[in-house]
């Protein structure tokens, strides 16, 4: 019934957002190929391919070959029209990158970070990549912490953005669509973009420079959970009154695992392979070595039934993070609010 009372202007946008979705995925399409795949009739089409030709969103690519009427013209996304920016905080520096809307990377870098500072900070550097790329449409912001609907709900210890409304603060500064993630959600969802995982169950599990946390993907589906909080593992109860994230720093927070915390992590692996049996764990290259990973696997099987253990793997968290956020930004991107 919600249908019914579709504002016009919200059909252009879903029309427009449809049509910018199509073309960045096929590369280029004629005004048929665009009728057929989106169910839109010819006149639409034509209609809103020459408006965005004229604003310069979409160029003339070419015509194909004739069957014997008239050649159909060929047209392609431009990606230099919008760019995005993912962003993402933690202890000891700010991390960026630009990217146009078919993915490419136009500028990468690090910055000093905010995390003692607060939004207002995030904000003022944000602005100067704006300044610089104009053309900056969407903004995913990464953060190590619970997040709900963009606000920060839990982040020790950084009590400069506990409870800030991040998203609203950077939106209504700029007028620009943003998306406020928890890390290791946007990481999981990296990974499985990154590897064309598709419908599957993953953990993704990082030590963390202030404690453990975890992304959660089932079915395809990044978890979140009724209040946000899924993925803090640190709370998992494990030795009588010691919880994962106690038990994981006994002796110190050094990167190494010694005996203790391989069995902390090996019951945390039993854990997740007899709650949600995921198809593999993934943690992080930088704490992890493959001699490492066969060592928690045998202790694991100590706890569940070895068949039912998920595949233990290694990525790059900083890549699989960015691209999450990437990910997301290209999202917001696509689906932005028309002018």
């Amino acid at each position: 019934m919600a249908d019914l009372y579709t504002s016009p202007k919200d059909m252009k946008q879903a029309i427009n957002q449809r049509i910018r979705a199509a073309l960045i995925m096929l590369g280029s399409a004629t005004k048929a190929e665009l009728c057929q795949r989106l169910g839109i009739s010819f006149p639409t089409i034509s209609k809103f391919l020459a408006q965005m030709e004229l604003d310069g969103e979409i160029r003339y690519s070419g015509e194909d070959d004739s069957s014997g009427g008239r050649r159909a013209r060929r047209y392609a996304y431009d990606p230099e029209f919008m760019l995005g920016l993912a962003v993402f905080i933690e202890k000891h520096e700010t991390t960026y990158a630009i990217f146009d809307c078919v993915g490419e990377v136009k500028e990468e870098g690090t910055t000093a970070s905010v995390v003692q500072q607060g939004a207002q900070q995030l904000a003022d550097h944000i602005e100067t990549l704006i300044e610089k790329y104009p053309k900056l449409r969407s903004i995913a912001i990464g953060v190590p912490g619970a997040v709900n609907n963009g606000q920060i709900i839990f982040m020790p210890p950084y009590p400069h953005f506990l409870d800030d409304d991040l998203k609203g603060i950077i939106e209504s500064r700029f007028q620009i669509p943003v998306v406020v993630e928890n890390d290791m959600n946007a990481a999981v969802l990296g990974f499985a973009s990154s590897m064309e995982i598709e419908n599957e169950s993953l953990v993704y599990l990082y030590f963390g420079q202030d404690g453990p946390g975890s992304g959660i993907m089932i079915n395809g589906d990044v978890v979140r959970g009724s209040t946000f909080f899924a993925g803090e593992v640190s709370f998992v109860p494990q030795y009588e009154e010691l919880k994962f994230g106690q038990a994981l720093h006994r002796g110190g927070r050094d990167s190494r695992l010694g005996e203790a915390r391989i069995d902390a992590v090996a019951r945390l692996i039993a854990t997740f392979a007899a709650i949600i049996n995921p198809r593999a764990v993934v943690f992080c290259s930088d704490e992890v070595d493959e001699a490492l990973l066969a060592r928690l696997a045998e202790r694991s099987a100590n706890y569940i039934p070895r068949e039912h253990l998920p595949m233990l793997t290694i990525s790059d968290r900083r890549r699989d993070y960015l691209n999450g956020l990437q990910h997301l930004a290209l999202d917001a991107m696509i689906g932005g609010t028309e002018s």
